[in-house]
């Protein structure tokens, strides 16, 4: 099995980093849509049409995103037999689940917003809107760099 994922191992790479994109767009765009949805009050039209989007921004491009990562990742560790002494792999999945948590977390959030909540101010919105930037400097030091 190691032999056939190796010769496809170029394309797993490349659907593993296409998506990881997708994945880090949507969670970029997902509390700048909270901010807009703050202009609109509980129970409008506007705080309806925004609840719809980040539905949509969940269900078509995050969610099948964070899967398709997780699956293309795994498979390319197990490509490359990379569980084992690759200290840089088990931190780039120590902080990948921090960023699945992030994840969760956010669509939590957007779905109290969508049934009228405020749970964020605007502020805390913006700061945590830099989180998936953080962690995609950190990662992509660990995978390219491997300083360990």
């Amino acid at each position: 099995m190691q032999e056939t994922l190796l010769t496809i191992y170029p394309w797993l790479k490349v659907g593993h980093v296409v998506f990881m994109v997708f994945w880090l767009a949507g969670l970029f765009m997902l509390p700048r849509q909270c901010i807009y949805m703050l202009d609109h009050a509980a129970g409008s039209e506007g705080e309806a049409k925004w609840a719809e989007r980040m539905g949509k921004l969940r269900k078509i491009i995050l969610t099948p995103s964070l899967i398709i990562v997780w699956v293309l990742g795994l498979t390319l560790a197990y490509a490359l037999d990379a569980f084992r002494g690759a200290g840089w792999l088990h931190a780039k999945l120590m902080l990948v689940i921090v960023l699945s948590g992030y994840h969760g977390w956010l669509v939590a959030q957007t779905k109290k917003m969508a049934r009228g909540e405020r749970p964020l101010t605007e502020k805390a919105l913006r700061l945590i809107g830099e989180v998936p930037g953080l962690l995609l400097v950190v990662i992509a030091v660990l995978v390219y760099v491997r300083p360990f």
